[in-house]
């Protein structure tokens, strides 16, 4: 690295005020071209960054994939396992077949991936990520969703078909508590969350594949469940090969003591080996900072420290926010059940997978826009524009089933209110809560913190999928679409009071946003903001000001001068 200490240099000497770059003598016309670009073509990256988010989309493509494989299969493996859940009127129920039991029983059978990444692949992320990377624990959790979904298609009972779909949630937890991490700390801040959020575009596209496999072997017979299941081991191929071709994190390098290597990892993520030994710096200067104030611990103490450690409390609670409301939402009792529920509509199977390839396509193609939109409305604006609006469809979806049933509106306006809810979540709910979760934590916390949070969404999705067979029986759907509507309401409220905006800040300049703390945060969005949005868009007033609630560019610039000065010194 002896070599490198005039680059690194001019390195610091950038971050030490990046928007004076043009002032700073040290560099050659070259290399302020090149941060001139990061502005001005910020999409121009190299061809490893963009390998790289392929195969993280793979990896998400995978996630999807593996939640629709079961939404088909619903409807044909409760029968020939001895547990139907459901009947058909003619003929009626069936005499000695409980039920109520057996939606219970193909509700937990559902949830077993959930409760899998809940309890066990989460929490393994952490210490699979220390010691293989953040490329090794890819690799080891593809294994998992490959030989998983095979086991499925073989099982020959329901206990069976729940330990196979246990094991698949051990692979789908670790690898959604390290993808978008690892997408993260390879982007650069000015496209970090539309290239992040293409964890959830391409999971959409997944849940897409999902349901064209659904229809694909519809016709089949007996076997149609088992390849609707098994069909998700065809993404993991490319993911368990193409991981490897990726650079590993520059983060996790640095963090191992590894500069050198992490140095050349850069240099294949950057355009320009000075951006490159500008960020080594960043983050060098950031995990120096973060091992003087916490020190050195482990797992458990990490985890503890989720809860202790204010700033980082804030980072915990914000996203136990964002990926509690994915949930709440509503998104996976159709993601889950819309055979089901459109089964329950009326529809015939196909009819019904039919409807169902609708919702994955609508849900895929609107998840598009948020490649823009993250970055320019930001994560927090998305959210609280796009959750109003999922109410009142999943509201209209139901009240839609008091519509008489011989009726050609009855079935068509339930599907067209489905797929106007899929439209408004998939550019705000969709992508939002793993891109915000996967910057929020400092890097001393990422795993553990993530793990914490994808722990919390795929709890919630274990709670829904088993609880929903048994809300829509007992709730009927007009009760069970306006209960979920009701949660849309509450999720946006949580999200108004405790989830700060952190639209293109650096993850370093993050740790600023978390030092507020939460209830002033809460205070300032009663006070201040919500007077304000009243006055300019009820009121239409334009004068209407707003005080801003950071006063962030100076704060951390000075920070950064202070660091860079302090680094030079020694």
């Amino acid at each position: 690295m002896v070599e490198m200490i005039p680059l690194l240099k001019k390195g610091a000497l950038v971050a030490q005020d990046p928007p004076a770059f043009e002032q700073i003598a040290e560099l050659d016309e070259a290399e302020r071209d090149a941060l001139r670009n990061e502005v001005l073509h910020k999409w121009r990256q190299p061809l490893a960054l963009y390998f790289t988010v392929i195969l993280c989309s793979i990896g998400a493509a995978v996630q999807g994939w593996d939640q629709t494989g079961s939404n088909g299969a619903n409807l044909s493996w409760p029968d020939d396992f001895g547990v139907p859940d459901s009947y058909s009127t003619p003929p009626g129920p069936a005499p000695g077949v409980n039920y109520q039991t057996n939606s219970w029983i193909v509700g937990v059978v559902n949830s077993g991936p959930y409760i899998g990444s809940a309890f066990i692949g989460c929490w393994c992320s952490d210490p699979l990520n220390a010691f293989f990377g953040r490329r090794g624990t890819i690799f080891f959790a593809a294994v998992f969703c490959f030989l998983s979904v095979i086991g499925s298609a073989f099982t020959q009972t329901w206990p069976q078909l729940f330990v196979t779909r246990l094991l698949l949630g051990v692979g789908m937890g670790a690898k959604a508590s390290t993808v978008p991490i690892y997408a993260a700390e390879n982007c650069p801040a000015a496209i970090r969350g539309g290239l992040v959020m293409s964890w959830q575009m391409w999971t959409a596209f997944g849940i897409f594949l999902g349901f064209c496999a659904n229809l694909a072997v519809y016709n089949v017979g007996a076997i149609a469940w088992r390849l609707q299941l098994g069909s998700a081991m065809i993404p993991a191929i490319p993911l368990l090969i193409g991981v490897y071709f990726c650079p590993e994190s520059p983060r996790w390098y640095i963090k191992k003591g590894r500069q050198a290597d992490a140095y050349r990892s850069l240099c294949r993520l950057r355009n320009t080996p000075l951006q490159a030994a500008r960020d080594l710096y960043y983050i060098h200067a950031q995990i120096q900072e973060e091992a003087d104030i916490i020190g050195k611990s482990n797992y458990i103490t990490r985890f503890i420290e989720l809860f202790t450690i204010p700033r980082v409390r804030r980072a915990t609670g914000a996203s136990f926010t964002v990926m509690l409301a994915q949930q709440m939402c509503g998104i996976n009792i159709i993601a889950f059940y819309s055979s089901t529920v459109f089964v329950n509509a009326g529809a015939s199977n196909l009819t019904a997978l039919l409807a169902s390839f609708g919702f994955g396509l609508v849900n895929f193609v609107f998840a598009w826009p948020a490649i823009w939109t993250i970055d320019t409305w930001g994560r927090r604006a998305l959210l609280l524009f796009t959750f109003p609006n999922m109410a009142w469809t999943l509201l209209a979806a139901g009240l839609c089933f008091i519509i008489p049933e011989h009726s050609t509106a009855h079935l068509g306006l339930i599907a067209f209110f489905i797929f106007v809810f899929a439209a408004f979540y998939s550019p705000g709910e969709g992508p939002v809560p793993f891109t915000y979760s996967a910057e929020v934590f400092p890097l001393s916390h990422r795993e553990v913190g993530m793990a914490w949070a994808v722990a919390t969404c795929l709890f919630w999705a274990a709670v829904l999928s088993i609880s929903f067979p048994r809300i829509l029986i007992a709730f009927h759907p007009v009760g069970a679409f306006a209960f979920y509507a009701g949660l849309n309401v509450t999720a946006l409220c949580l999200i108004f009071l405790f989830v700060p905006e952190t639209k293109q800040r650096t993850l370093e300049e993050l740790d600023y946003v978390f030092a507020v703390p939460t209830r002033v945060h809460a205070k300032y969005q009663l006070t201040k903001a919500l007077p304000w949005w009243f006055k300019r868009y009820v009121l239409f007033r334009k004068n209407a000001k707003l005080e801003p609630l950071y006063h962030f560019d100076s704060a951390v610039a000075a920070d950064q001068k202070m660091a860079v000065l302090n680094d030079m010194k020694h």
